[in-house]
């Protein structure tokens, strides 16, 4: 039998491109969310670059996770992720890669953690999620 954990995230139109997206969680502020010009203002990341920190973050904290239940001394873990967009074959702009550099801050530098290595990206619920493609359903309320 599958666990299921729901959450919930609402997103207001605050005025032309400019949304917020508040969160099902206590104490969580909401955050910005706008497109560059000419559309928006860049009052805040775009959607695409939510995606490309949900992806940096995930992976950071996986391998966090794994390096800590190792017992290894790690300050923390950082990511950079570099992406392109491209348009498909309707002339739609898609996320088209996302390359990832994650750097353990580790005070142990001879630590053997090539297990974590092997195995963390498969704990990051979002790159895993969006390698394999998620079902999204759509309804329009009108």
């Amino acid at each position: 039998m599958s666990e299921e954990k729901p959450f919930r995230v609402e997103v207001k139109n605050l005025e032309e491109f400019v949304y917020e997206a508040h969160f099902d969680l206590e104490g969580v502020k909401p955050i910005i969310i706008d497109e560059p010009p000419p559309l928006g203002k860049s009052l805040g990341p775009n959607a695409h670059r939510l995606v490309a920190a949900a992806v940096g973050n995930c992976l950071s904290a996986s391998l966090l996770f794994c390096l800590r239940k190792m017992r290894v001394d790690v300050e923390g873990v950082d990511a950079v992720v570099e992406g392109k967009l491209a348009r498909n074959e309707r002339g739609r702009w898609r996320i088209k890669e996302m390359r990832v550099r994650v750097k353990p801050r580790l005070r142990e530098k001879e630590r053997d953690i090539s297990r974590c290595l092997e195995i963390f990206e498969d704990f990051c619920i979002v790159t895993q999620s969006i390698r394999r493609g998620i079902p999204i359903e759509v309804e329009v309320e009108l």
